[in-house]
């Protein structure tokens, strides 16, 4: 069906699309109490290439005109659906706004050319529909912005609406001439406002920045500020992954003296989709499936030598640690979440703080866990942003803005923290709430929210002077026992200057070089490489939630009585967590042997600590 170029034509031929398939939809609006909300209605940009694709190819190349005669056809057929309906006359109340939003995911429009990444918006994409992707790095108070008002000419009486230019700093321009269609032309200049003509609109300025795990190394992420109107407000908040669709349009930034006055892009969203959900998400082929269970179907007789083959593609430029590295991995895979009766909630994302001498490899493990992890955030305790590593207040353009640091930024993932003892006091008074709770509680300059921080810390830091094995690691580190107690396995990495494991460590780091290793390892070990181990982490984490034995669980019952017996009060709690991780890492079928791994690492920790 071709669309007609009248206006009302549009309007009649994409009514009667809504009419064909999104009646439900309207009749759920319907019922809704308050009609002076703004109500979206969600339609994808497939079925409209299906149902017409010449209105299709004009949504896209004219959104600016087409999405508010859309919005008009909602209203129109929102109103046939209601004089239809005499089933709902008694429940039903017509609505004044309903705003259609176009989500384009199984469209065409998913193509890199209308879904570009933010550091490649260019001046082409102005005025098309465009998506963009990123994470939520600032979101601004709702304010009420002005939408548009209605004049009358002086001379014929005629009115006319005026919209404000967003480009201008939403500054109303008045036509030069009466704008009336008469037979005779007024072409009157003076023009009077019509009182109570001012229709106004929630608006809210957010910020969000694309991913640093898809950009080249070196490459700076780029960020771009995001308009929300009317229902769109107050749907995301910082450290949320979205899709955003709208408009690419422009504004002058701040005129100030001596400073060029430039065009900044800005979008003007029409459709916001939170990915909170997909943080995580790794594509795994069926074939790399079956090698996972073909590995440990050979190693189903000795589960233990499977385990340390799996470790050995850990950071394999440092030799040995066997114990870190088997932390590393359980830290990654972590534990499960419980959820009580009451609502209350027990993280099963476990911290890990490696204490220790420099030139131990505490800053290669980091790294390292970074790129096993989809979704990282790698930072020093004050190598941060303004924001730290929870959130900040910050003013732009004189408007109080929240800006989400680290953790907040790495909701879903790994945020690694080097240095971790020369945090800022802002950040050590909000972080135990972070890692404990799981949220950060804001109340800054009017702005209170709480933010979502559901992420595995990994620390590292430097003991305070040469370290004291006598003494506790409160002592030894410049952190604060209630902030230790949030680290649910903590090792020391000391420097014994012993010459014969000098010797070894030299001969592989030379050996690393060359073609030894190649030379000397078997079939397995060619396997786990480190997109492997990643897929693999991934992998166990979707499709094992281990529960505990009654043989587990007196085992740990009888290791917490010890240990509280020894003033040690974290470890049930450590015990717990690391347990289900060695349960994933063991594929469950061998507890035993998983138990006492985990017998071993809890003492051989004790003793560190010690």
């Amino acid at each position: 069906m071709a669309v007609p170029g009248n206006p009302d034509a549009q309007i009649q031929a994409f009514a009667s699309f809504l009419l064909r398939y999104h009646s439900p939809d309207l009749r759920s609006i319907l019922l809704s109490p308050d009609p002076k909300l703004h109500y979206p209605l969600i339609i994808s940009f497939a079925e409209i290439l299906e149902f017409d694709p010449r209105l299709a190819h004009h949504l896209f190349s004219r959104p600016s005109d087409f999405l508010p005669l859309f919005d008009e056809a909602a209203l129109r057929a929102h109103r046939v659906v209601l004089r239809g309906s005499d089933d709902l006359r008694g429940s039903a109340c017509e609505k004044a706004y309903i705003h259609v939003r176009i989500n384009v995911s199984g469209s065409p429009l998913e193509c890199p050319e209308t879904f570009p990444s933010i550091g490649r918006v260019r001046v082409k994409h102005r005025g098309f529909l465009l998506t963009l992707k990123g994470t939520v790095i600032r979101s601004g108070a709702v304010k009420m912005i002005e939408g548009e008002r209605e004049y009358q000419c002086r001379k014929c009486r005629h009115r006319f609406k005026v919209y404000p230019e967003m480009e201008t700093g939403n500054r109303v321009v008045l036509p030069t001439s009466c704008p009336s269609r008469g037979s005779k032309g007024c072409e009157g200049t003076h023009f009077q406002f019509v009182e109570d003509s001012m229709v106004c609109h929630d608006y809210q300025d957010i910020k969000i920045q694309e991913s640093a795990q898809l950009l080249d190394i070196g490459s700076i992420p780029r960020s771009i500020p995001v308009v929300l109107m009317d229902d769109l407000v107050d749907i995301v908040k910082a450290g949320d992954d979205v899709v955003v669709t709208g408009v690419l349009s422009a504004k002058w930034s701040s005129d100030l003296k001596d400073v060029r006055c430039d065009l900044d892009p800005v979008l003007v969203a029409n459709f916001v989709w939170r990915t909170n959900e997909l943080k995580s998400e790794i594509d795994i082929p069926d074939d790399v499936m079956k090698k996972f269970k073909q590995f440990w179907s050979e190693c189903r007789d000795t589960p233990l030598r499977g385990r340390n083959t799996i470790l050995q593609g850990i950071c394999p430029q440092i030799f040995g640690l066997f114990t870190v590295k088997l932390a590393v991995a359980l830290t990654l895979i972590g534990g499960v979440q419980h959820v009580d009766a009451s609502g209350m909630k027990i993280r099963g994302e476990p911290h890990m703080l490696l204490v220790g001498d420099p030139g131990t490899g505490k800053s290669q493990f980091l790294k390292f866990a970074a790129k096993l992890s989809n979704r990282s955030v790698i930072t020093t305790g004050l190598g941060s942003t303004s924001a730290g590593l929870t959130v900040t207040a910050v003013k732009d353009g004189g408007e109080w803005m929240l800006e989400a640091g680290a953790l907040v930024l790495a909701d879903g993932g790994l945020c690694c923290i080097d240095e971790f003892d020369s945090m800022r006091e802002h950040d050590r008074a909000t972080i135990h709430e972070a890692m404990e709770q799981q949220t950060i509680s804001v109340a800054k300059a009017g702005l209170v929210t709480t933010l979502s921080t559901r992420t595995t810390v990994f620390g590292a830091t430097n003991p305070k002077g040469q370290y004291d094995p006598n003494q506790c690691l409160s002592v030894n580190t410049t952190l604060s026992g209630p902030l230790l107690s949030r680290f649910d396995i903590v090792l020391v990495l000391l420097d014994t200057k012993n010459p014969e494991w000098d010797a070894i460590v030299s001969s592989h780091i030379l050996a690393e070089k060359g073609e030894a290793r190649k030379n000397n390892s078997d079939g397995l070990e060619h396997m786990w490489s480190l997109p492997m181990i990643r897929r693999y982490i991934h992998y166990v984490k979707q499709h094992f939630k281990p529960v505990l034995t009654k043989e587990s669980e007196k085992v740990i019952s009888s290791y917490y009585q010890l240990q509280r017996r020894s003033a040690n009060h974290n470890v049930a709690r450590t015990t717990v967590r690391m347990l289900e991780s060695l349960i994933r890492l063991a594929q469950v079928w061998e507890m035993l042997c998983t138990l006492t791994s985990l017998i071993t690492l809890t003492r051989s920790m004790s003793s560190k600590k010690r």
